[in-house]
């Protein structure tokens, strides 16, 4: 870390009233966001994110054109909001106002990119259910507060503790950067290539699938909703038990969506039985869904996400020097079978078989 930005961090906590606080790193995550944990004598704690702006490039202004966005880079391009503290400020105060539990922001910097956030412990679903947590009550609850989320329709620009972020859709241009992840990237990593034949089939296999994802967005979507951004919370009530973390790169999008993140989980084993009753309980809280239809979608979008995330850890790992992520990318080949076990993605799954061997999928 530069003496500069040390520099500015301190003065920061000093002029918010946290330069009394001790210090203590947290570890990362594959942004290029860093975490501390803040601490008093008297036991309280805080999170200070530290988000350096110059670190990414541009988000996505709202009425940029699609050949503008490819310009400004990817983080346009696929409508992330680039670490952006005011993104996250914004979301968090939108969340909280539903009543789930995002942290409460008590202090924000978004120009130099700090902030300082209410501590919502370190119980995170991933690590309560590794040390012996029944899972069932922790992914009922998640289920609930997507089910909250997606009963409101979100506005288009969220507004929370002096900060705006416009809520954008997920829209064809973000999905097909999505899916063209893994093409672009796997073969950099695995015994793959892929011809301009091969290129051209896996354009014209996905884009009714985009139009579908782009026609059902329609619900706020946390876009990284797993384990390992939820926080249990259990002396709370109802979908307030879930902590979320994460949040900023939010958009409107297919319900399906971060259905997907949570039952096809990169980082744990979601079963098949676990993810089955985690979308029962949410098509029964959904009546006005047509089950047929949504499932059908939940298989298409759920492998368009797995593409999109083997193509990610296999940037990680190539690219960012990152290689634990290889170890995640079995478990994700397990998810993309179920996904093309749908008899409405036989066209997908034969593309599958014909371009990615077996010793390709570990």
């Amino acid at each position: 870390m530069s003496s500069d930005r040390e520099t500015a961090k301190a003065a920061f906590l000093e002029t918010t009233g946290f330069g009394d606080t001790r210090r203590q790193a947290l570890g990362g995550d594959a942004s290029t966001r860093s975490y501390e944990r803040l601490s008093r004598g008297d036991g309280t704690s805080f999170i200070f994110m530290d988000q350096p702006p110059a670190l990414e490039t541009a988000p996505c202004p709202p009425e940029a054109t699609p050949d503008q966005r490819i310009a400004l880079g990817f983080n346009a391009a696929y409508r992330l909001a680039a670490g952006r503290v005011d993104a996250f400020v914004a979301v968090a105060g939108w969340l909280r106002a539903q009543g789930l539990s995002a942290p409460k922001i008590l202090a924000a910097d978004p120009a130099q990119g700090l902030a300082v956030l209410e501590d919502l412990g370190d119980d995170l679903y991933a690590t309560v259910i590794a040390a012996g947590a029944d899972e069932a009550p922790l992914y009922d609850a998640a289920i609930d507060a997507l089910v909250a989320l997606h009963a409101v329709r979100p506005p288009a620009v969220l507004e929370a503790d002096g900060s705006t972020w416009p809520l954008l859709a997920y829209d064809e241009l973000a999905l097909k950067m999505a899916q063209d992840l893994f093409v672009e990237w796997l073969p950099r990593l695995k015994p793959v290539r892929f011809d301009d034949a091969a290129l051209a089939s896996w354009e014209t296999l996905w884009a009714p699938i985009r139009a579908r994802a782009e026609a059902g967005a329609s619900v706020f979507c946390h876009r990284d909703y797993h384990a390992e951004n939820l926080i249990w919370l259990p002396q709370r009530q109802g979908p307030a038990r879930v902590g979320l973390l994460d949040f900023q790169d939010a958009v409107v999008a297919h319900p399906a969506w971060d259905l997907s993140m949570l039952l096809h989980d990169a980082r744990r084993d979601v079963s098949a039985d676990r993810a089955q009753a985690c979308l029962e309980r949410y098509l029964s809280a959904r009546p006005e869904l047509d089950r047929e239809t949504f499932l059908a979608d939940f298989h298409a979008l759920g492998l368009l996400n797995i593409a999109r995330i083997l193509g990610i850890f296999a940037r990680l790992v190539t690219r960012d020097g990152k290689p634990r992520y290889a170890s995640f990318m079995p478990r994700l080949w397990t998810y993309l079978d179920a996904c093309l076990a749908d008899p409405a993605l036989a066209d997908l799954k034969a593309w599958f078989d014909d371009h990615v061997p077996a010793e390709a999928r570990s």
